[in-house]
């Protein structure tokens, strides 16, 4: 089992810019997946962007051209850099980590970090 901690979140303007950081209790080197989510209220959870431990990367379609995940196996963490917000990007955003791979792997998320695009 891997604790994940996210933070980075706030209040930012419309067209601004955050970057989340999700750090690991432990080496994320041998884990799958890691990716970030987010939930706005009164709507599902949704996928933001996944990277794989061969740094393949996948985003939602909102989040293409703005969004950059990213992964520091030495650090333990994977950040998510957001630029250009827009006010719908307004939610909390969970980190995810999938160690391997199959339907019965060990999964982890973390707390979530609010991250709110007004003016």
């Amino acid at each position: 089992q891997v604790q994940l901690v996210e933070s980075g979140g706030g209040l930012v303007q419309p067209g601004g810019s955050l970057r989340l950081s999700c750090a690991a209790s432990r080496s994320i080197f041998s884990i799958y997946a890691m990716a970030w989510y987010r939930q706005a209220p009164g709507k599902q959870r949704e996928l933001v962007a996944r990277i794989t431990n061969d740094y393949s990367t996948d985003y939602a379609d909102s989040v293409k051209g703005r969004f950059t995940i990213s992964r520091d196996n030495a650090k333990n963490t994977v950040y998510l850099q957001m630029n250009s917000l827009h006010a719908e990007d307004t939610a909390v955003y969970y980190c995810y980590a999938q160690v391997g791979i199959g339907q019965y792997t060990p999964t982890s998320w973390g707390q979530g970090t609010q991250v709110t695009v007004s003016s």
